[in-house]
């Protein structure tokens, strides 16, 4: 027997104070325990056995316990009265200090409550249903898998085949509507829907078996789970092979409430189960474990002796466990209650072949779906794929993975609603025949039977007949209400030109859009050239314009900078004359008027932002001036707002309402006809009677431009939309489908030949497009050479002024002898020695002109002036 399982066993299985205490005072050397189990029953024959085992081998390995369990086993027979009543009796008759059992969800409601009652643990192994919750009923232990611990398991697998809807199928009892709403939680966390359940009362006939069948047989869904006890399971498999429900293209995954015993089935009902999937309990295999199983079917043959075909089942190693915990708890009287439920962390996924099972997987929390056992190996993929399972044969010997879902062949086919009288039929359009056949035309109608033909995985071709919906009879609401219908189950899809909305979706599953998406206007277009006088001006934006002179007189007042830091004599002379020396700077680069290096750095950057400027200016301007274009007369909705123009849009569209969002009053909106209506209105323009613009969605607007392309332009998209789509009933399984389909259509070449069919060659017509309304260069357009060259000029300069900074600071102190104006002395009054200051720098002055013109100045020259300053200084 594996030894982890016997621990954590024993570690939630221990008993309350109250229990322990009693053992401990009484010095009780025998320990009475009950057993209530289903004797008849494949599970209670199975425990009967182990539990006698168990006794016997804890007593052989524990010689010396003080304590020694006495069981009182009951049989109830399979009926919760019966069980409730041997309970009663066990603890009121026999003072019994524990109870193990009883074996059904059903018995254990009743007898937990005595349990309450009498402050006496009820310990079963079998019950697993979820509404027995140790928080309402604290004496009651769970010592078994509870049944929502293997629904993320069974979710797993139906992620990982990529089936959408499933079927719970169960007995309709506690034990098998306690799974449902854990079930349902998990398959909605995958995207999976549950459209119906099915519950089989526990009595039912083989007749009532096989029409709850047929009902399923007239549904689409193909995948179901069933969970009920072995012997309704073994009915209902049966009548399942008998009526052609174990064939090809159905799913069938059991859950481990008959998976666990299989084994233990009739040979005919295992064979008759063929190709279901299920997950079991995972037992690692080990020594002591088939030991045990030898051990178990020896005795097992003396218990049983008519019935050979019993096999040993995880719920007779649970049982032996629980006989190990009890005696150990009996002995110590610990107090541990660990939830009161077992923690099972595997479970192993079983494929029913020919009359036994075989293992194709494990599931466990850490590592999801896996071919190997071993928790060890890192996984990070919750889910797994079909890549982590084994190959499984499929009812009907079919290696192909099912589907899901099916067209019933005896329901009728689907049901594909239509609209006839819109605007514009080359999208959609129906005729019905003297012989009450529907034809049905167009882009719409053409993209769905493309689709259809191309369903991924698609064995057959998907059976549908058309039903048509009038749309004129209420126009202002009609397409809300065609999509209404399928809501209603009226019809199963609705095909057309269907704006995907968010309203619609709130009651309706759409496709992925089969067109493209977006609100834009149609306008006209005025052909002209430009003969403005100010033309020149065009080319730049104003921002540019302003960024390039500021940048113009910021690059001359950094290299004059440059220069006078520099002691160049081209930068001195009168304020006039630096600012045109500042300009010229800005302007031309020559070696005789710019001395530093870094300057002529910095005129290198500028005159090459200057020449990208320049030939960019260039171009512009000469298209404007040679070009004739073909300009819109309204660019954008802000200039139908600010000038009041009225604007028309396709009657009985939900544009209405955007318009007047949009700020629009009500009286400038006018409902058109498509698409005459818009070409009238359009040429009759705003000042006689008619609209500045009309707007309407992409796909129709292109279909008018296919036939009115000369003088009409579309400008925008102005508002986001989703485009055109199909919708289904909520949760449809067809809507991957299709979806996927539309996917492969209008991702290849064959939606630009049905678009060319019924729309038009849209490169034909060069008006079709996006019209930006301005052709200027803007700040952005040079973001880079501007910041270069700001960035040289910038860094230029300071490095300058570090320079000049610091060479000030070093020579000053040594050369700094100046004109100086000594005291007054002997009495001098401050006359004279003005006088005497006046004939010094005239002398002085009349120095330095000397040596300004001559043309030769040595080094002793220098000196001579430098002496003859100080002397001056002395006058």
């Amino acid at each position: 027997m594996a030894t982890g399982v016997r621990i954590t066993m024993f570690l939630f299985l221990a008993f309350s104070s109250a229990v322990a205490q009693n053992v401990i005072e009484s010095r009780v050397k025998e320990f009475h325990v009950g057993v209530v189990l289903d004797l008849g029953t494949t599970v209670g024959k199975v425990a009967h056995t182990s539990i006698s085992i168990a006794v016997e081998d804890f007593y052989a390995v524990h010689p010396n316990y003080t304590t020694r369990l006495v069981l009182h086993v009951r049989d109830s027979m399979s009926d919760d009265v019966q069980a409730a009543s041997a309970v009663l009796d066990l603890l009121e008759n026999y003072n019994v200090q524990a109870i193990i059992g009883p074996q059904k969800s059903s018995q254990a409601v009743f007898v937990s409550a005595l349990g309450n009652k009498h402050q006496v643990p009820i310990i079963s192994f079998t019950a697993t249903s979820t509404s027995l919750s140790s928080r309402s009923l604290p004496y009651f232990v769970q010592a078994t898998a509870c049944d929502s611990a293997q629904v993320i398991s069974i979710a797993s697998i139906i992620k990982t085949y990529g089936w959408r809807e499933v079927v719970p199928i169960y007995v309709n009892n506690n034990y098998g509507r306690g799974i449902i709403p854990d079930l349902v939680n998990v398959l909605e966390g995958i995207d999976a829907h549950v459209p119906y359940r099915t519950a089989i009362d526990e009595s039912a006939t083989s007749e009532q078996i096989t029409q709850e069948l047929y009902k399923l047989m007239t549904m689409q869904t193909r995948v179901f789970v069933v969970h009920m006890s072995s012997s309704l399971g073994s009915l209902f498999f049966t009548k399942a092979k008998e009526i052609g429900m174990m064939s090809k293209g159905f799913v069938w995954i059991i859950t481990d409430g008959l998976a666990n015993l299989i084994d233990s089935l009739n040979p005919s009902v295992v064979e008759a189960m063929n190709g279901a999937l299920g997950v079991e309990s995972y037992v690692p295999k080990s020594v002591e474990l088939d030991n045990f199983t030898m051990r178990w079917y020896m005795r097992s043959r003396n218990d049983h002796p008519n019935d050979p075909t019993l096999k040993l089942s995880i719920f007779g190693l649970w049982s032996y466990d629980t006989i190990w915990a009890v005696a150990r708890a009996a002995e110590k009287a610990e107090n541990s209650r660990n939830d009161g439920q077992l923690q099972v962390s595997m479970f192993q996924i079983i494929k029913v072949v020919g009359k036994a099972h075989r293992v194709i997987g494990f599931w466990s929390a850490q590592n999801g779906i896996s071919q190997q056992s071993d928790q060890r190996r890192p996984n990070t993929r919750y889910w797994g794929t079909t890549h982590n399972l084994n190959i499984v044969i499929w009812p009907g010997e079919s290696t192909e993975v099912p589907r899901g879902w099916e067209i019933p062949t005896k329901w009728k086919k689907l049901l594909v609603g239509i609209v006839t009288g819109g605007s514009y039929p080359k999208y959609i359009d129906a005729k019905e025949s003297l012989t009450g056949e529907i034809k049905a035309s167009g882009l719409a109608i053409e993209i769905f039977e493309e689709a259809v033909k191309t369903i991924p995985k698609n064995p057959y071709a998907l059976p549908f007949e058309y039903v048509v919906f009038n749309t004129t009879e209420n126009i202002s609401s009609s397409y809300d209400d065609f999509v209404n219908q399928v809501y209603l189950k009226k019809y199963d899809i609705a095909v057309g030109d269907i704006t995907i909305r968010y309203n619609r979706s709130l009651y309706v599953d759409f496709t992925l859009p089969y067109t493209e998406s977006g609100i834009a206007m149609i306008v006209p277009v005025k052909e002209s050239v430009d003969k403005n006088a100010w033309i020149f001006l065009k080319p730049l934006t104003p921002g540019m314009w302003f960024g390039t002179i500021i940048l113009f007189i910021y690059t001359g007042i950094v290299i004059w900078l440059l220069e006078l830091l520099g002691n160049n004599k081209n930068v001195s002379g009168p304020i006039p004359r630096q600012l045109a020396t500042m300009i010229y700077f800005s302007l031309f680069e020559e070696k005789e008027k710019v001395k530093r290096l870094t300057s002529r750095i910095v005129l290198v950057i500028w005159l090459f932002f200057l020449v990208v400027l320049k030939s960019s200016y260039t171009a512009s301007l000469i298209s404007m001036l040679t070009v004739q274009q073909l300009q819109p007369t309204v660019t954008n909705v802000d200039e139908l707002l600010k000038t009041g123009q009225p604007v028309g849009y396709g009657r009985g569209s939900y544009i209405k309402g955007l318009l007047e969002e949009l700020g629009f009053d009500a009286s400038k909106i006018k409902p058109y006809d498509a698409p005459e209506g818009y070409y009238n209105s359009l040429s009759k323009g705003s000042k006689n009677g008619g609209v500045a613009a009309i707007v309407d969605e992409i796909p129709y607007i292109k279909l008018f431009l296919s036939e009115h392309c000369k003088g009409y332009t579309m400008v925008g998209p102005i508002y986001k939309t989703a485009g055109f789509g199909y919708a289904l009933q909520k949760g449809s399984p067809f809507v991957g489908d299709i979806s996927q389909a539309i996917l492969s259509i209008t991702g290849g070449d064959n939606i630009i030949q049905i678009e060319k069919k019924w729309i038009g060659d849209q490169n034909n017509c060069q008006n079709v497009g996006t019209i930006s309304g301005t052709g200027s260069l803007t700040f952005d357009s040079f973001a880079g050479p501007i910041i270069a060259t700001g960035v040289a000029s910038t860094a230029s300069l300071v490095v300058a002024l570090i320079i000049y900074l610091s060479k000030n600071k070093q020579v000053g102190p040594e050369n700094g002898d100046s004109e100086q104006i000594s005291p007054p002395e002997n009495g001098e009054d401050e006359e004279s020695q003005c006088q005497q200051a006046a004939r010094t720098r005239g002398m002085h002055q009349q120095t330095n002109k000397v040596m300004g013109n001559d043309s030769f100045v040595t080094g002793r020259g220098e000196r001579i002036h430098s002496l003859w300053v100080s002397s001056s200084a002395r006058f």
